[in-house]
C-alpha cells in the first residue's frame, strides 16, 4: 500500500504554514506531511505543533529552492518511498515593492530570485512532485490577485504571479484526464511576515483590505474541494479580478495609483 502524504513549500510561516496546520482536516488519513523552507528551526517548530496536535508525523526538508540540493533530496526519498502525494502546495515565494528601476538600483538580484522562486522553483517542484501523483490528488499554487493585471510599482512580482496563475490554469486542464485538480490561490494583501520583505505599503486602502492567512487557506482548501481552478477570497478581490478583465488598462492603473496612496 502507497504511503500518503502532501508537500508544502514555503512552510516555516505565512500562508504556508497555515495550509501545514489545516491539511490534516482535509486529508484524514495522511501518513506524513512533508515541509520545506530556509528557516530549520521555524520548520521545527511547525512539526512539533502538528504532530502533537494530530499525531501525523512531519518531515523537514530544511533548504533553499534556488538550490539544487533540496530538489536531490526530495527526489532521493520519493524514488525510495514511491508515495501517493495527495496535496503539493507550492507556498515558497516573495516580493519587492517599489519601481524595478529603484530595485535593481539597490539589489540588482532581488527581481531575478523573484523570478527563480515565485516561477523556476513552483515549476521545478511541481514537475518533480507530478510523478507521484493519482487520480483525486491536488496542487495549490499560491500566486496572487497581482496577477490579475500589470501592477506599476510591483512589475516583476506582479509579473511573476502572472505566471503562475496562466501556469496553473494551463496545468489543470492538462490533468484533468488523470483527475488531478490544480488551483491557483490568489489573495489580495494577506497579514504575513511577507511586507518585511516585500518592504511595506501603509496606504489605508491597502490596510483596509489586509485579510489572514487563515481565511485564505480556508477558502482555498474549501475551492480545491470544489475543484475550482482559481481561489479568489473576499469580495473586493473577486471584484479586481472581474475588473482586470473588462476595464481598460489605463483606467485600472489609475485606480491603482490611487488605492496604493
Amino acid at each position: 500500500m502507497y504511503m500518503r502524504i502532501a508537500v508544502v513549500t514555503g512552510a516555516s510561516s505565512g500562508i504556508g504554514r497555515e495550509f501545514v496546520t489545516r491539511i490534516p482536516a482535509f486529508y484524514r488519513q495522511l501518513d506524513e506531511i512533508w515541509i520545506t523552507a530556509r528557516r530549520a528551526e521555524r520548520l521545527e517548530q511547525v512539526k512539533k505543533t502538528v504532530e502533537e496536535k494530530t499525531g501525523i508525523y512531519v518531515r523537514i526538508f530544511a533548504g533553499d529552492l534556488e538550490k539544487d540540493l533540496i530538489y536531490k533530496q526530495i527526489l532521493n526519498r520519493l524514488e525510495n518511498q514511491n508515495p501517493d502525494v495527495r496535496m503539493l502546495v507550492n507556498a515558497a515565494g516573495f516580493g519587492k515593492i517599489g519601481e524595478a528601476k529603484e530595485i535593481a538600483g539597490h539589489d540588482p538580484q532581488a527581481q531575478l530570485r523573484m523570478i527563480d522562486v515565485n516561477c523556476r522553483a513552483l515549476t521545478k517542484m511541481t514537475l518533480m512532485i507530478l510523478p507521484y501523483m493519482k487520480k483525486g490528488s491536488r496542487i495549490l499554487n499560491i500566486s496572487s490577485g497581482a496577477s490579475f493585471c500589470p501592477q506599476p510599482g510591483f512589475t516583476v512580482y506582479a509579473a511573476t504571479k502572472a505566471y503562475v496563475t496562466s501556469f496553473s490554469r494551463g496545468l489543470a486542464e492538462e490533468l484533468k484526464k488523470d483527475g488531478i485538480i490544480v488551483t491557483a490561490v490568489c489573495p489580495g494583501p494577506v497579514d504575513t511576515e511577507f511586507f518585511e520583505v516585500s518592504g511595506t505599503n501603509n496606504s489605508k486602502a491597502k490596510q483596509a483590505t489586509m485579510v489572514s492567512a487563515q481565511d485564505v487557506v480556508r477558502t482555498a482548501l474549501l475551492d480545491a474541494k470544489m475543484k475550482k481552478p482559481v481561489s479568489v477570497h473576499g469580495t473586493l478581490m473577486k471584484g479586481a479580478r472581474i475588473a482586470g478583465k473588462l476595464m481598460p488598462e489605463n483606467v485600472i492603473f489609475y485606480a491603482m495609483d490611487k488605492w496604493m496612496k
